[in-house]
């Protein structure tokens, strides 16, 4: 039970980051491209919980996510999503210099 327990939450640090940089991302930085800052937060708390209750659990998820199929996949997820959030952000500015010339006559 212990052990499925513990694999479902190293599944969630999956898209964690290191323990330290969790704690310096703010969740509403208004101009963060991360998208992955809020999966970060809850890793965070969820792996803080965890480390109060066995800190022999704590230790073993934050061992799985360092491990490296775990940096890889989550690296390969950073940059997916920070291609798809500056593609986003151009697609916003293209439409608002469509309203502002179309629509408004700027």
């Amino acid at each position: 039970m212990l052990q499925s327990r513990a694999l479902v939450i190293a599944l969630i640090l999956l898209l964690s980051t290191t323990l330290p940089e969790v704690h310096s991302k703010s969740v509403f930085e208004r101009d963060r491209r991360d998208w992955l800052v809020v999966p970060d937060a809850i890793a965070a708390y969820i792996y803080e919980t965890v480390n109060k209750m066995s800190p022999r659990v704590g230790q073993f998820l934050a061992d799985a996510a360092q491990t490296p199929a775990v940096v890889v996949t989550r690296n390969f997820l950073i940059r997916e999503t920070t291609k798809l959030s500056i593609l986003a952000e151009q697609l916003m500015e293209k439409i608002k210099n469509l309203w502002y010339t179309r629509v408004l006559g700027y």
